[in-house]
């Protein structure tokens, strides 16, 4: 709620910054507007009755704006990368070239410099999901943390990358030949997804 808050505000403040030296060409749109309210201001932005579009990440996903070419993002070493690389794709989604300019604090830490490198060095979408899993972990699949490494029993995923890969592929064979794990070899297989999802169940149970 309060970073929501300060958010909007800091739009508010942006937007009659730029309407002071730009009048009638801004358009602000945030998360505490009416849905009527913020399509009118993007439709407005879309057909080029406004020049500039200030607005909090409520833009993230859903904004399609060819004629967009520009893109600013200030405090950009407060989000992660999966964030700034969508909302860098609200600009270059017609025939022109575009740019995305990421503003970030000189106090910022290495994890946000990190991922701000790896924004710059690439746009494809699958280089920064590897990179953002390598920066904040893959959390618990059954569990409640949503970052960190993964606890693997007897794996290690700086060590054993080609083991999970060649993991990864068997799974994906046996959900597409065997969904429901009713052959006979997968017999094994409900035997260990079985005691996976009891000790899960009861580290979840432990933690309180």
């Amino acid at each position: 709620e309060d970073s929501d808050k300060s958010d909007m505000i800091a739009a508010e403040q942006r937007a009659e910054t730029l309407r002071q030296a730009l009048p009638g060409q801004v358009g602000l749109v945030h998360g505490r507007m009416d849905t009527a309210e913020k399509d009118q201001v993007v439709g407005d932005f879309a057909a080029g009755r406004l020049s500039i579009l200030v607005a909090t990440t409520v833009i993230e996903v859903g904004i399609n704006v060819p004629e967009a070419t520009i893109m600013v993002i200030e405090d950009a070493n407060r989000f992660g990368l999966a964030q700034l690389h969508q909302l860098r794709g609200r600009v270059g989604r017609g025939d022109k070239s575009s740019s995305c300019v990421l503003l970030y604090q000189s106090k910022a830490g290495a994890t946000a410099r990190d991922r701000l490198r790896i924004l710059r060095e690439t746009d494809d979408g699958f280089k920064i999901a590897e990179e953002d899993l390598r920066i904040r972990g893959a959390g618990e699949v059954l569990g409640t943390r949503q970052a960190g490494l993964p606890a693997f029993r007897l794996a290690d995923l700086d060590n054993h990358q080609d083991l999970l890969q060649m993991a990864h592929q068997d799974a994906r064979l046996i959900i597409e030949q065997d969904p429901k794990l009713e052959g006979k070899r997968s017999d094994a297989l409900r035997v260990l997804l079985y005691l996976f999802e009891r000790d899960a169940a009861i580290r979840y149970l432990q933690s309180g």
